[in-house]
């Protein structure tokens, strides 16, 4: 056992924060190799703590298809890929009806994700709807293109309990966002009382130890109530797919850094796709996604992770399924 990594996964254990040296350490250690499953181990039991055992699923509903501008390179929605040539908003009736089948399903907090060809005002209409239909304890979180300070507090206004928002791996060099302009949104939320949910990714096998180590501590000090680790998926013909996948148990070590890295006061710590490694390693929370997305070319998710199949994986892992609204969106406070 390499002393240098079990001390760093020690102090974080003890509750230290670790350096980015340190960080970039972690994920130079081979995935592996003994080192590597120890901060497995280290961070399942870091999780464990901040939840009490708990795992969510959260339930997100695409709200649109059609050529996004921001045009990133990873994503089925970028315009110059013309995978969804013409744009079109769903039914606001079929939207609500996604989201309240979510709801019933289990999901402990409902996303609404939508391209940045919405408009903000657009996209506020369809939510109070949603907001309307929905329990209100459920947590309603907006998956919505930049905003700034005015926007933040409309979406306050019209119920959001916080938002999911990252400053992806490349942000500015593969999509067409200044990732200064993530940061500031974030900061505007944050300011408008909208709790934030995060990640590190999408991740691929060209990010180096440096890009990830990076991603990590900006990651860590917006101070979001979750964040995750989550590797890219590949659609056939996009640029980034000549690149390969990054595998699950890869994936698992970096989810562990990550999860180390971040501390105690982060009390969810999600992956995606959801996987059994990623479980046993620390991750608590899931995603369950009906509608338009951005990893499918299909205009209704089609891979399959339905609420009751990934709260059926969490208990698999040897968490427990929480019953009601997300703890890590509030635990049922309405805004």
């Amino acid at each position: 056992m390499d002393k240098v990594v079990a001390g760093i996964v020690a102090k974080a254990l003890d509750g230290g924060e670790i350096t980015a040296a340190e960080i970039r350490t972690l994920f130079g250690v081979d995935w592996r190799s003994e080192e590597a499953f120890l901060m497995q181990h280290a961070s399942r039991k870091m999780s464990e703590a901040t939840a009490k055992g708990k795992g969510e699923v959260h339930g997100q509903v695409g709200v649109d298809v059609g050529p996004c501008p921001k045009n990133c390179e990873y994503c089925s929605f970028a315009a110059k890929h013309g995978v969804f040539p013409e744009a079109r908003v769903q039914p606001t009736a079929a939207i609500v009806e996604n989201c309240l089948g979510l709801e019933a399903a289990g999901a402990n907090a409902i996303y609404l994700m939508a391209t940045a060809a919405v408009a903000l005002p657009d996209y506020l209409k369809i939510a109070g709807e949603v907001r309307a239909a929905l329990r209100p304890e459920t947590p309603l979180v907006a998956n919505v293109d930049d905003f700034d300070a005015a926007g933040a507090r409309a979406l306050r206004k019209a119920g959001f309990a916080g938002i999911y928002h990252c400053v992806r791996l490349g942000e500015g060099q593969v999509t067409a966002i200044d990732p200064r302009v993530r940061v500031r949104t974030i900061l505007a939320a944050k300011q408008a009382g909208l709790l934030l949910g995060t990640s590190v990714g999408p991740v691929g096998p060209e990010h180096t130890v440096e890009e990830l180590t990076a991603t990590t501590v900006l990651t860590r000090d917006l101070k979001p109530v979750n964040s995750a680790a989550c590797r890219r998926i590949n659609i056939p013909g996009l640029p980034l797919t000549a690149h390969g996948s990054v595998k699950y148990g890869r994936m698992a070590h970096i989810l562990a850094v990550v999860r180390l890295a971040s501390g105690y006061d982060i009390v969810g710590f999600g992956t995606h796709e959801p996987n059994g490694m990623g479980a046993m390693a620390g991750a608590n929370l899931f995603w369950a996604e009906q509608g338009a997305n951005p990893r499918d070319t299909s205009e209704a998710t089609v891979r399959g992770w339905t609420v009751e199949r990934a709260r059926h994986l969490l208990e698999e892992a040897g968490w427990e399924p929480l019953a009601g609204p997300s703890v890590m969106f509030g635990g049922g406070q309405r805004p």
